[in-house]
């Protein structure tokens, strides 16, 4: 098969070409348009073969720009260089075939009122004849195709050219629109990705699931590519627990930057505050000066002291906690401050509450504006409702069954949902491994020490480990024998020691008078006497240690922690 193409010039009006070679040579234009997805070489290919095909002087392509204000002509070729120009759309020959959407063919400029000469005039180019079809796809018009000046006969066009035009003008508006496509396409591919990527890193901004006896539990399920929700917990060095949950305002990848920014200032920064309405003041100062005009953050954060039972925490602008009750009720906690990102001068009041024996629910507006089943909002009875079905689970199998339902098959989550579970139970369900009250005598300790290395042996750790716990538990109760009440105490001791699957933690209580904190911090070197030697061993021995504030009744609460891995 031949496959010499025909001679372009040759096809006109005189043309000795029957019908189905012009046809012929029409769809070797349009597969040449079909097989570009470069939209410049498109315009470049379809402006050079048309002004060939219709033996005309010059020719161009315009698209229209700024809401279909403006028509630009991206494409020329001829004795004139036009790229570039910017035509109103509401006038000139151009403008009209726009807003007619039909051919204009103007045999002789000069009687037309609506052609304008100005680049004539500064080109020094002469028009006498033009025509122009509108680029249309599926009836929305995106440009326009000009031809100027036939060569031919007497240099202007006449109705067969009209028609031919209209032809050139639908194949060269598809191959257009088919190129804008495969951009939009690529561009959606790139956004997908970039999406997936934000996805992934905000994934390993949540915090790791810990062991089932932890008291803090959440869930994070964005409605999009990447959420506006996060939330974190993770234990500090000295035995609380930081924990916070929040929400960005907006959508989409700003929300997402935001939340990002929000949770990293909070990790990097809660080791150092003891008050977490102090901590949301400095992070409020860092997103005020940051954060995109309009753009918040609502958040409840907090500490969960080391005994599980007792939380501060700051509410800025965020839902409410829900609290539930060790007898089954529930209250809602109201947040006590705006929220983050809107003035630099908030205060924020820190609040305390006793979890005793029950639980805290924190969440997102994205759990209550849920619909049920009936398709009316889920609110916050429905959610205690939820709550009430699932109290006798592990904390994330409650929360996992709550989001379940949720997002039930058929329902449409329209807003990211998050919870947190933060459960005094949790304390409940470590392991005790032995408690002993003993007097507090010298000739008591040997039977201490063996009881405290079997206990640690059995919970899991290394012999090493466990002759530092047997150690640390020793000074410590030397110490309460040689200082409390400023002399030899001949009270008791009562020693507990727990197994978390994480950590050993061992408290020492006693009922001498409370002692100043400060007074059993370790001091320098070379201000020891005789005897201070204890605090200094617990801190090379132990993970941490904490001098707790002691239950009624009792007058000294000491706390060890040492990891069993």
């Amino acid at each position: 098969m031949s496959t010499k193409r025909p001679d372009l010039r040759l096809i006109g009006k005189d043309s000795d070409h029957d019908a189905v070679e012009q046809l012929a040579l029409l769809a070797e234009l349009i597969q040449e348009f079909a097989s570009s997805l470069n939209l410049d070489e498109t315009l470049q290919t379809a402006i050079e073969r048309f002004m060939a095909y219709m033996d005309a002087e010059a020719a161009s392509i315009f698209l229209l720009e700024n809401k279909d204000r403006e028509l630009v002509c991206y494409k020329c070729v001829g004795p004139v260089d036009i790229a570039g120009l910017r035509l109103n759309v509401a006038e000139g020959i151009v403008g009209k075939c726009v807003r007619e959407q039909a051919c204009q063919m103007v045999r002789d400029v000069r009687r037309s009122r609506d052609f304008s000469g100005t680049i004539d005039h500064s080109s020094g180019f002469s028009t006498r004849s033009l025509l122009c079809a509108p680029l249309s796809v599926r009836g929305e018009c995106i440009g326009v195709l000009e031809l100027v000046n036939k060569r031919s006969g007497d240099g202007l066009f006449d109705p067969q050219d009209q028609t031919l035009v209209r032809v050139l003008a639908s194949a060269a508006a598809l191959a257009i629109h088919n190129a804008r496509m495969a951009d939009s396409l690529v561009e959606h591919e790139r956004l997908r990705r970039e999406f997936e990527l934000a996805r992934e890193i905000q994934r390993k901004l949540l915090p790791v699931p810990h062991e089932t006896r932890f008291p803090v539990a959440g869930v994070n399920f964005p409605a999009y590519e990447v959420s506006g929700d996060f939330y974190d917990f993770f234990r500090l060095p000295d035995g609380r627990i930081y924990f916070n949950l929040a929400d960005v305002s907006g959508k989409g990848m700003n929300a997402a930057l935001l939340m990002a920014q929000t949770s990293s200032l909070l990790r990097c920064l809660a080791r150092d505050y003891t008050d977490p309405g102090k901590l949301l003041a400095r992070v409020n100062q860092a997103l005020c000066e940051t954060a995109s005009r309009g753009m918040f953050v609502t958040i409840v954060s907090g500490y969960i002291e080391p005994q599980g039972r007792l939380i501060c925490f700051s509410n800025a602008g965020h839902q409410p906690p829900l609290q539930r009750h060790c007898d089954g009720g529930f209250a809602e906690i109201p947040a006590g401050a705006p929220p983050l990102g809107v003035d630099p001068e908030t205060e924020f009041p820190m609040s305390e509450l006793s979890l005793m024996d029950g639980s805290l629910y924190l969440f997102t507006d994205g759990v209550t504006e849920s619909l049920t089943a009936e398709h009316k909002p889920l609110d916050v009875s429905g959610l205690i409702e939820l709550i009430e079905s699932g109290t006798a689970l592990e904390s994330s199998e409650q929360l996992e069954n709550i989001v379940a339902e949720i997002r039930r098959p058929g329902t449409r989550q329209r807003d990211d949902i998050t919870m947190m579970l933060i459960s005094s139970r949790c304390h409940q369900l470590s392991k005790k491994l032995f408690q002993q009250r003993f007097s507090a005598q010298p000739e008591c300790l040997q039977d201490v020490r063996a009881k405290v290395n079997a206990a640690a042996i059995q919970a899991g750790c290394s012999a090493k480990v466990a002759a530092q716990i047997v150690l640390a538990v020793d000074e410590a109760c030397t110490n309460i024998m040689q200082h409390a009440d400023q002399g030899d105490y001949a009270g008791e001791i009562l020693l507990e020691m727990h197994n978390n699957d994480e950590e050993l933690i061992c408290v020492l209580k006693d009922w001498a008078a409370p002692l100043d904190p400060s007074q059993i911090q370790p001091r320098a070197l070379d201000e020891l006497r005789p005897g201070g030697l204890g605090t200094h061993f617990i801190n090379e021995l132990m993970d941490n240690w904490i001098f707790d504030e002691a239950p009624q009744g009792c007058g000294n609460c000491l706390t060890l922690r040492k990891h069993i891995a």
